[in-house]
């Protein structure tokens, strides 16, 4: 319920939205993403630990600002950024002195209480100083990116490697006064970091090879928080996201229909179908009530129906939501269940992440191989960037053996199909119109079922549980 009163929101801002002056647009959409932040947060499950649905979302923007001092361009800073700044601690501290009003009058409109106002005053100078003493001092910044990202990966593998979320849990406790027992991963949930992380990650490294165009912090701060894409995608690329909203069009008819239309497929692939599929589909709480070898492929079948239907559903929600303010968010999905091998497959399947992956893993990782005194051949290069490639695509999921495993399916598989295409090649260009579209059928099949196969390793927790499955599907 919660996810359709979110979204209904925010088709109603769009609205509100239409009716703003034109130059105001863009400030319209910044302070949108920044109370929307907060209430995506607010909007979770409860928190375990108070406030951290108030000092996550608070990191985040600080994680923002901090990448926008390191990636800008300009020498000084201008006015418009000041503003920006100035709207940014505003922000954070009427949060928490509504929080502090509203705790006194004894009015739960806040999940938990935010910190004492006083502490959250002194923290946002506190920051400010230090941000602006470094923008000061630090000119040569691009030796700062290497840091920043390594920084970035150090958080992202504390939230996403079990031992470490609940060893970070425990210790957030205890600086809260929390019983320390009571500890569980779920206590530090940071709502879309993942995608911020690859977002500041794509705008660090684009701005060390020189390609990140000129940004302003308003324009850097709405392209990483930006509401429709925040939790769940598609990862745009900053210099994509800001040509749209430097050009804010008028909410126009077409516009509308193409918006509301997208939003209506999206719901209905989500809570229709992906939530129908989900009543049977694979899940490690029910691997060991499923006895047969049927049983097994229909709810191996359903969950990756209901993946892709769940997904796919959610980014058609932004990309609806997204086309009413004005913003063209990248397409996501491409029928991939219907691609005759596994490279294509991974060209229509989350194509956002999958080429954030080829842009900043693959391509770099195989130049520097090539380049590499140690001379490989080509076919061990592809062999070490793929699995690389899909294995850092696995961790970005969650920091475990069972993503890892997931990745060298998936890299093991595009390097046999690379291999098999390099030598049967010729072969298929001889084949008769009506073998081709066999051997079409037959790549889609096998495709499709090798992908399902590998959902093994992404659905369940353990490699144990993975090959219970596994030994049943075949009849063991």
């Amino acid at each position: 319920m919660s996810q359709l009163i979110i979204i209904g929101v925010f088709i109603a801002g769009a609205v509100i939205y239409k009716l703003l002056p034109v130059r105001w647009r863009g400030w319209g959409l910044f302070i949108g993403s920044l109370v929307a932040l907060y209430w995506l947060f607010w909007m979770q499950p409860d928190q375990p630990i108070r406030p951290l649905d108030f000092v996550l979302p608070s990191a985040t923007l600080l994680l923002g600002v901090l990448g926008w001092f390191i990636v800008r361009q300009e020498p000084e800073i201008a006015r418009e950024n000041w503003i920006t700044a100035g709207i940014v601690a505003g922000v954070i501290i009427l949060i928490a002195l509504l929080g502090t009003i509203f705790n006194l009058l004894s009015i739960n409109i806040l999940p938990t209480r935010p910190p004492n106002i006083v502490d959250v005053v002194i923290a946002v100078a506190a920051i400010g100083v230090v941000l602006l003493t470094f923008a000061i001092l630090i000119q040569d910044r691009q030796r700062a990116i290497p840091l920043y990202i390594l920084a970035i990966i150090a958080i992202f593998v504390i939230l996403k490697a079990p031992p470490l979320t609940l060893a970070f849990g425990e210790w957030v406790r205890g600086q809260t006064h929390s019983p320390i027992s009571l500890a569980t991963l779920g206590d530090i949930q940071w709502l879309g970091f993942s995608y911020i992380s690859f977002r500041l990650i794509h705008t660090l490294r684009d701005r060390q090879t020189g390609k990140l165009p000129a940004l302003s912090m308003r324009e850097y701060l709405t392209y990483l928080i930006f509401f429709p894409a925040y939790t769940a995608g598609p990862i745009d690329r900053a210099e994509r996201f800001v040509k749209d909203y430097r050009a804010l069009p008028d909410l126009t008819p077409d516009r509308t229909v193409e918006g509301l239309t997208r939003i209506a497929v999206g719901l209905f692939k989500k809570f229709i179908i992906a939530d129908s599929l989900g009543k049977f589909s694979l899940i490690a709480v029910n691997i060991m009530q499923v006895k047969s070898t049927g049983a097994m492929w229909v709810v191996l079948y359903a969950y990756s129906l209901q993946l892709f239907f769940d997904f796919s559903g959610y980014s058609d929600i932004a990309i609806g939501i997204g086309r009413l303010y004005g913003i063209n968010l990248p397409e996501n999905f491409d029928r991939p269940y219907l691609k005759d091998n596994i490279t294509a497959f991974w060209q229509s399947w989350h194509m956002t992440l999958s080429t954030w992956a080829r842009n900043y893993v693959f391509t770099p990782l195989t130049r520097s191989l090539m380049s590499n005194p140690v001379k490989l051949s080509p076919n061990v290069i592809v062999l070490i960037a793929q699995i690389a490639t899909m294995v850092t695509i696995g961790l970005w999921h969650g920091v475990t053996l069972n993503f890892v495993l997931w990745g060298l399916w998936h890299g093991i598989g595009l390097w046999v199909h690379k291999l098999f295409t390099d030598r049967t090649r010729a072969y298929y260009q001889g084949l008769e119109p009506q073998q081709r579209r066999i051997a079409n059928w037959l790549g889609i099949l096998l495709t499709f079922h090798y992908v399902t196969l590998g959902w093994l390793w992404f659905a369940l927790p353990t490699p144990d549980l993975s090959l219970i499955a596994l030994r049943r599907l075949f009849g063991g």
